[in-house]
């Protein structure tokens, strides 16, 4: 992980340790996508020699985790909480709530029927 960390972190966003982990994880990700995505290719292309597809999944093995889309976890940007996270707001059920009912979150309100 401190290979791809920045030697001085801004924290003026961040919450805890986690959330500064789910920033570094979501950073590299974009970052080696692409490179991903062509080993990914070359490994399922059966037309390409044998050995050109094991060198690329031996490739794909040994990059780091953070490469992968499974490390990525949704977490609360205000809370830094992992559970019972809004995909579309990144925010925790109870941060989701409090700032929809101080009226902080565009085309959010308390529904009344």
């Amino acid at each position: 992980m401190a290979q791809f960390r920045a030697n001085r972190l801004d924290l003026g966003c961040f919450i805890n340790k986690f959330v500064i982990r789910d920033h570094t994880k979501r950073k590299v990700f974009t970052e080696y996508e692409t490179e991903r995505q062509a080993l990914r290719y070359i490994i399922r292309n059966t037309t390409l020699p044998q050995r050109m597809r094991a060198s690329a999944q031996l490739k794909l093995s040994q990059m780091h985790c953070y490469t992968r889309p499974t490390q990525i976890h949704n977490r609360c940007l205000m809370g830094g909480k992992g559970r019972g996270v809004f995909r579309d707001f990144r925010m925790a059920r109870y941060q989701f709530r409090v700032n929809a009912l101080e009226g902080n979150i565009p085309g959010v309100k308390k529904a009344s029927w």
